[in-house]
């Protein structure tokens, strides 16, 4: 049987964000991402999967695990798969999920907690790197803010390899989170090229990093109650990729947690 058209358009509907929004599904690409989805328990609505799937070793026991888990699964062609997914060149499984539903005032800061604010990072590859470094990290969740690109889009999940399901995910308006962040006592650290040298910078109790877009930085309002720190470089260099900046600045501050 080949792939129903309802399922099809379904597919094709998730590739903009105001569409998965409303939908509240998420479309997840590869090997590695639906693995990690399933390890997630995630609300499986379908998955699809092409012989493609059966050419590596790790695609055989994913392609294992989801018979077993009696999900409404859907053989397709290669063609059929291409045709819908949001790669180039596909790994012969896609999955459709619910989207992990959490908000602010679930997101619990708790002390001694360390968490990553993304604001106005719109480049969904950016986005989804540094929601795997947090992961990498081991950070208790990530906050994308207004202006920044949809952490669920198809190209933010592949982005990071899935670790969007193993890590506590928010977004938020900052007016809302500035709140939040008050309440809980959080110390804001922004990366910014005129801040202090973060390998001096030793972190206590509760704190998150605030990353900014390559262009803009972070907003002016946040960085007003916030300690900026910045990654030193060589002479002539003032910046880096958003992602890159953001995984060196929280290799450093997770080393440097004092007690």
């Amino acid at each position: 049987m080949g792939l129903s058209d309802t399922r099809r358009r379904l597919v094709g509907r998730l590739s903009t964000r105001k569409t998965r929004e409303r939908e509240g599904l998420v479309l997840v690409e590869g090997v590695r991402a639906v693995a990690e989805a399933l390890d997630a328990d995630v609300d499986v609505r379908f998955a699809l999967r092409s012989p493609d799937l059966m050419s590596t070793g790790a695609g055989s026991t994913l392609s294992e695990r989801l018979v077993s888990l009696d999900c409404a699964l859907e053989d397709v062609t290669e063609r059929e798969m291409a045709g819908v997914a949001d790669t180039q060149t596909s790994q012969g499984v896609l999955l459709v999920c619910r989207e992990p539903s959490l908000t602010l005032a679930e997101l619990e800061a708790k002390d001694g907690s360390s968490l990553l604010l993304l604001d106005g990072v719109q480049d969904p590859g950016n986005v989804g790197t540094m929601i795997r470094t947090a992961r990498a990290f081991a950070l208790d969740g990530v906050v994308v803010l207004d202006g920044s690109a949809d952490p669920w889009s198809p190209k933010t999940v592949r982005s990071s390899a899935g670790a969007c399901f193993g890590v506590p995910v928010v977004t938020a308006r900052w007016r809302e989170a500035e709140a939040w962040v008050t309440s809980s006592g959080m110390a804001l650290l922004a990366g910014d090229p005129r801040g202090a040298d973060v390998s001096k910078v030793v972190t206590r109790g509760t704190w998150g990093l605030v990353i900014g877009s390559e262009g803009a930085g972070v907003r002016p309002e946040i960085l007003e109650s916030a300690d900026m720190v910045a990654v030193p470089m060589a002479g002539g260099m003032d910046s880096l990729n958003a992602a890159m900046a953001g995984a060196i600045l929280l290799y450093a501050l997770t080393s440097a947690d004092g007690p």
